[in-house]
């Protein structure tokens, strides 16, 4: 007799546990790799972009894949997070390895406040509407940047904060980073399948539905919205450790597109589709650097490719099923069900 079949809730248990022992394993993995000198100090640092990377499409992709309101100010965000951390580092004068995670706390909430203040206005409309209006936030934050001197060293850009020496300590900053993106991955996807995120998600498929069935769109819009600028100003403190320096221009909206980019190649709405494309967008202008000429060409045409074959990115609207393996091993290997006595019973 077959056993009965696997509840819902079995199957989750399966899945949480399944992705906790391959994201154990990965990062078991690479420490052993640093530590033994395996990776070169630029391998390090594009692992280190990569999840830099993977946490700011993540978070774009919280509003503008399972919410649906096109952001065009995600840049300005990370910005905020970018001067908060270093400045919180360069003031505080604790050491680094406890004055990061505090600075990227405080990050986090300055981006989160500011995202609310934004939202306030700017998600009372939408589609381009919305699109041009969080474009024009962003770009003030910019200028906000340039405009106090005293503070942020305007255009020459901030720097002399402390950072970690991928050369001394090539783990310092990769084991803060992978475990930051590996827990936003696992919010992102729970807050999508929790009763909030299906709240967001009838929001993206029909706002007025979703109004009219007894959803406050404008508390879940405002939430979703402050979640993502939360995220980004985390990103933001990251990238700014990575690079050591503060250019304002460099948060610009072309830097806000690129991030758009990863979550429209990976799929709107597909949280492992946005980790994909944001590890293949930050790791293919490198791979293509022997071609120096042709290489931003080459770069473009296979996103014209992609986007001409899978206009809906590569992975739509789905997320890769982690279970499947595990479910395998565990009636491969676990214990049978007990044969029932009663006829007709079973799946």
């Amino acid at each position: 007799m077959a056993g009965k079949p696997m509840t819902k809730t079995k199957k989750r248990g399966i899945a949480s546990l399944g992705t906790l022992v391959v994201v154990a394993a990965v990062y078991v993995l690479m420490r052993v790799f640093i530590a033994s000198g395996s990776l070169s100090a630029y391998v390090i640092g594009m692992i280190n972009l990569c999840c830099i990377n993977v946490i700011a499409a993540v978070s774009l992709n919280m509003v503008t894949g399972l919410m649906g309101q096109l952001v065009l100010g995600h840049a300005g965000f990370m910005l905020v997070g970018a001067y908060a951390t270093s400045i919180f580092a360069k003031e505080s004068g604790m050491a680094l390895g406890a004055s990061l995670p505090i600075g990227l706390v405080l990050a986090g909430v300055l981006a989160a406040v500011t995202g609310l203040l934004i939202g306030i206005p700017a998600l009372r409309l939408r589609g381009d509407y919305l699109a041009i209006i969080t474009l024009g936030f962003g770009k003030i934050i910019e200028v906000l940047a340039r405009y106090f001197k005293g503070i942020t060293n305007g255009a020459k850009g901030y720097s002399g904060f402390p950072t970690f020496n991928v050369n001394k300590q090539p783990d310092g900053l990769f084991s803060y980073v992978f475990l930051v993106a590996a827990f936003v991955i696992f919010f992102s996807y729970t807050f999508g399948t929790s009763r909030h995120g299906r709240a967001v998600l009838a929001i993206r498929e029909d706002e007025i539905a979703a109004e009219n069935s007894g959803i406050n769109t404008t508390y879940y819009k405002l939430l979703t919205f402050t979640l993502s600028a939360f995220f980004a100003g985390v990103a933001g403190g990251f990238l700014a450790q990575y690079v050591s320096i503060i250019d304002p221009s460099k948060y610009d909206f072309n830097f806000s597109i690129e991030i758009l980019m990863m979550v429209v190649l990976g799929g709107m709405g597909s949280i492992t589709g946005s980790v994909i494309s944001a590890s293949v967008l930050t790791l293919l202008p490198e791979l293509l650097r022997g071609f120096a000429q042709y290489r931003m060409l080459i770069y473009s045409v296979v996103l014209i490719i992609v986007m001409l074959f899978r206009p809906k990115g590569l992975l739509g609207r789905a997320e890769i099923q982690v279970i499947k393996p595990f479910e395998w091993l565990l009636r491969k290997f676990g214990k049978k069900p007990a044969a029932s006595g009663k006829g007709g019973e079973g799946a």
